[in-house]
């Protein structure tokens, strides 16, 4: 760990392994700062271990990040439950899982992510109370963060268009690579603004009958990248952007929800370089995020919590990207290390 080049001084790591129900699994907790480390949990296969190791450590930074820029008093974690090569996943893993949370005793606060549900986090939620994402309950608490997620991205990107375009949604061409939750909800609130739109998905026949349903067109995924556009928006898995793609890109924005989307933090230079204007994910993506710490502490502490409430908190978004902008533009650093030198300070490093 200590030599893994995304190792940025976490405050602990877990590992964890339940021999009974075969759960392997990793906690990584990056920073309690500003509160209880939160972050999803993603249950994915890993053909090799040190790429989990690797996936922990940067996704829980991007959290402490992700928590920090939306003025949460929440720090950042991350689990990955590494699934056998079939996918297996069991009760007893979920279990498992819930017992090792519990241990930490509140340090991290886990919820949904790929490859994990609502009825997983359900499930893990009878072993631990430091769980969010449930479904809502009679107070109205809960519910999927996706479209909180979306609707984040969507007045990002909304935000970046006026930036550096000049102009509304209305007739600009944007691609995007992702029609899940997320991906799918953000393309229907643009094509409700009048956005041209290109849709791409490794599941093509989701893509298809979502740009059939949305008057959009729809390529195949190794396609989408390089389709010229205005703004291209990742929003499925990240490290995509690297020398390769971005030299490729044909459009004048990248903003998305995917997480992790620059392969490094050099990359961020090379699409400044190109003269494309970057929103760091971290921000754009964070109304999920905003959404289930709200839920948390309803549930937890007690805390007055509304729709209303979540709304005003994810529509300050667009405000701290022009923030992270005007200081990129005056300073002639790339927007990604502008945010992460924000980002850094407000957790107290």
């Amino acid at each position: 760990m200590w030599s893994n080049p995304a190792f940025d001084e976490h405050e602990k790591l877990t590992l964890v392994h339940d021999r009974a129900s075969g759960l392997a699994a990793i906690i990584a907790i990056h920073s309690t700062h500003r509160g209880p480390s939160a972050g999803g949990t993603r249950f994915w296969h890993y053909a090799n271990p040190d790429d989990a190791l690797t996936d922990a450590l940067r996704l829980s930074q991007g959290m402490s990040f992700k928590n920090a820029m939306a003025d949460l008093p929440m720090g950042g974690g991350k689990a990955v439950i590494l699934a056998p090569k079939d996918g297996t996943k069991t009760p007893e893993m979920l279990a498992a899982f819930g017992d090792a949370v519990e241990a930490l005793g509140g340090r991290y606060v886990t919820a949904e992510d790929v490859g994990i549900s609502e009825a997983d986090m359900v499930a893990v939620s009878k072993r631990t109370a430091y769980v969010t994402g449930l479904p809502a309950d009679d107070d109205g608490a809960g519910g999927d963060p996706g479209p909180y997620t979306a609707h984040g991205i969507y007045l990002g990107l909304a935000a970046a268009v006026r930036h550096r375009l000049g102009r509304s949604l209305k007739g600009v061409h944007v691609a995007i690579q992702g029609t899940g939750s997320v991906g799918g909800g953000l393309a229907r609130l643009l094509a409700r603004d009048g956005a041209r739109l290109t849709l791409a998905d490794v599941d093509h026949a989701r893509a298809a009958a979502l740009a059939t349903d949305l008057g959009a067109a729809a390529v195949g995924a190794d396609d989408i990248m390089t389709t010229p556009c205005d703004v291209f928006s990742p929003n499925a898995l990240g490290g995509i952007l690297n020398s390769g793609s971005i030299a490729a890109l044909d459009c004048a924005i990248v903003a998305g929800g995917a997480n992790n989307q620059l392969a490094t933090a050099d990359h961020g230079r090379e699409l400044a370089a190109r003269d494309i204007l970057y929103a760091p994910d971290y921000v754009l993506n964070g109304g999920g995020i905003i959404a289930v710490t709200y839920e948390y502490l309803a549930r937890r502490e007690g805390v007055a919590v509304s729709t209303d409430t979540i709304d005003a908190r994810i529509a300050g978004i667009p405000g701290r990207l022009e923030a992270i902008w005007h200081e990129a533009d005056a300073s002639g650093q790339p927007a990604n290390l502008v945010a992460d030198a924000m980002a850094r300070r407000a957790i107290g490093r």
